[in-house]
């Protein structure tokens, strides 16, 4: 027999459960504990070392071993332009694969939305002095320089301001700064860092003194500002940035490492030493503006041009110049000029290389009498 349903009643409220707050634990209802998120970073961390301490020993028996078989003298030249390439190949590849996840997880923190917060209505000084220390740490290539321009104008970033963030972002980047520290010491990677945050601040105050808006495409200025969404990320999503920057940046720049090593290891096992010494030595004074003119028209980056560098200072350059050929080669890449027709007339882009130029010269001219 049936029983007879009672009248319904208003249904009650689901009790409360007060989230775990030990540390360690998820808030209620997050996906994955905060362990589990930094275990495979921890583990990807933990086996790069062990690893990279093994490299010269390992590539050291290989050349040994290859030159064997393949009859290569020992003491010939041939011989020392392969060890440099068997052991910067991987080197190089090893360091930019432990750098690129680091500044990876780093730049989730540094959105281009809260760069150009920080950066809106700053005034001529201060404002290129933080535009340059932040384009150390945010995500920049030639591929967003007009995106970065458009939003920086629209977001009432100073024009001199926004030119200190275009400088110094490609050229005194933490790619840059960590391989310069990994392969030649603290020292030189810190003067690297003080010249270019130098070059990049003057060049914008020169820049926004003289205030060539009217050289900007007018049709900049009509894009209305756009207020990004910035989204809140666990630390799961932050490490899964830092393996995507991996697998995208380091498959995309191993071309320009081989290649800059290629370079790199004919210079060591080729180039006479006295005649590197006489082309980019302290005595010859044309040779920086002539070294800064070479690399204008390059295009690399800071992964493929260090190989070169190394090897330039190991057959005899000065310190000065070969610093600013590295620093012409990064901060005025022809593909970037090109790009930035977009949105500047001709004369403003030749302005923009015209001062950075004159201050990467400063800087080696600087470096190789102090240094």
């Amino acid at each position: 027999m049936n029983t007879p349903a009672s009248p319904a009643s208003p249904a009650s409220p689901a009790p409360q459960v007060a989230p775990d707050s030990r540390p360690g634990r998820p808030a209620h209802g997050s996906a994955t504990p905060v362990w589990r998120a930094w275990l495979p970073a921890l583990l990807y961390v933990g086996a790069w070392f062990p690893l990279y301490w093994a490299l010269e020993p390992a590539t050291v028996a290989f050349t040994h071993w290859f030159a064997g078989v393949a009859h290569i003298a020992q003491n010939s030249h041939l011989y020392s332009a392969l060890a440099f390439l068997v052991f910067e190949v991987p080197k190089v590849l090893m360091l930019l694969a432990l750098i690129v996840f680091a500044v990876g997880v780093l730049q989730s923190f540094f959105t281009p939305e809260k760069t150009r917060a920080l950066l809106a209505g700053r005034r001529q000084g201060a404002g290129n002095v933080l535009a340059a220390a932040l384009g150390i740490v945010t995500p920049f290539c030639s591929c967003s320089a007009v995106p970065l321009f458009i939003g920086f104008l629209t977001a009432g970033v100073p024009l001199g301001v926004t030119f200190s963030f275009l400088v110094s972002a490609p050229m005194v980047n933490e790619v840059a700064l960590a391989l310069l520290y990994g392969m030649f010491g603290w020292r030189i990677a810190l003067l690297y860092l003080v010249m270019g945050l130098l070059v990049a601040i003057a060049a914008g105050l020169v820049i926004g003194r003289m205030n060539p808006v009217r050289l900007v495409e007018p049709w900049v200025f009509d894009i209305p500002a756009v207020e990004g969404v910035e989204q809140r990320m666990d630390w799961q999503a932050r490490f899964a940035q830092g393996f995507r920057h991996v697998r995208d940046i380091v498959l995309k720049v191993a071309p320009y490492i081989v290649a800059g090593v290629g370079v790199g290891a004919w210079i060591h096992g080729y180039v006479p030493q006295d005649f590197m010494a006489h082309l980019m030595g302290k005595g010859a004074w044309w040779s920086v503006p002539l070294a800064v003119l070479i690399g204008v028209p390059m295009y690399s980056n800071a992964a493929g041009i260090i190989p070169v560098v190394q090897a330039l200072l190991g057959k005899g350059a000065a310190l000065g110049t070969t610093l600013a050929f590295m620093m012409s080669v990064t901060a005025l890449s022809a593909p970037e000029f090109l790009i930035l027709k977009k949105v500047m007339k001709p004369r403003l882009i030749a302005l923009f290389a015209a001062v950075v130029a004159t201050g990467i010269v400063v800087v080696g001219y600087v470096f190789n009498a102090v240094m």
